[in-house]
């Protein structure tokens, strides 16, 4: 089991999450290492909680199925808690955004590419489309008045 974990130092901003519903799915982008031969895919690879393929020589189904080019193993993945939103705390704290059962594989890098969404602290105003790409984001909410901001973002891939 593996969790995709978030800090970041928010102001006037919270409930940071994916923009990820059925008819608009976030793809959560990483890097791949198969556990068995420990080769790492060169590219990065994505992939969504509403998609199954079926996994090759099983019955089963998963969110992300892999071949290693090296061992030549089918590996496996799924989305199976999440996505969770990111709360504005006093102190930044880690924080899981979503947890994957992996099967063979683990991933060692994420990436943030597509949307996020948050909303404002004291107004509540819903700020969407949030590129989170370059490490920080700055907008301005007009109900509060005020300068908000994401920054000093950091994400972790590790063992739940």
């Amino acid at each position: 089991m593996l969790s995709l974990t978030l800090k970041a130092e928010m102001e006037g901003v919270t409930g940071l999450q994916p923009t990820d519903t059925e008819e608009n799915p976030y793809f959560y982008t990483f890097r791949v290492q198969c556990t068995s031969c420990r080769e790492t895919h060169p590219n990065w690879v994505s992939f969504n909680r509403f998609e199954q393929h079926e996994i090759p020589g099983s019955r089963g189904e998963a969110n992300f199925v892999w071949k290693c080019r090296l061992c030549t193993k089918t590996h496996s993945a799924s989305i199976i808690a999440g996505p969770h939103s990111y709360e504005a705390q006093e102190k930044k704290a880690d924080q899981k955004i979503i947890e994957i059962d992996c099967r063979g594989l683990e991933f060692t890098e994420f990436k943030p590419d597509g949307e996020w969404e948050a909303k404002g602290v004291e107004s509540s105003s819903p700020f969407t489309a949030i590129d989170l790409s370059e490490g920080e984001w700055y907008d301005y909410d007009e109900k509060a008045g005020e300068e908000v901001s994401i920054k000093e973002i950091t994400w972790t891939v590790g063992r739940a």
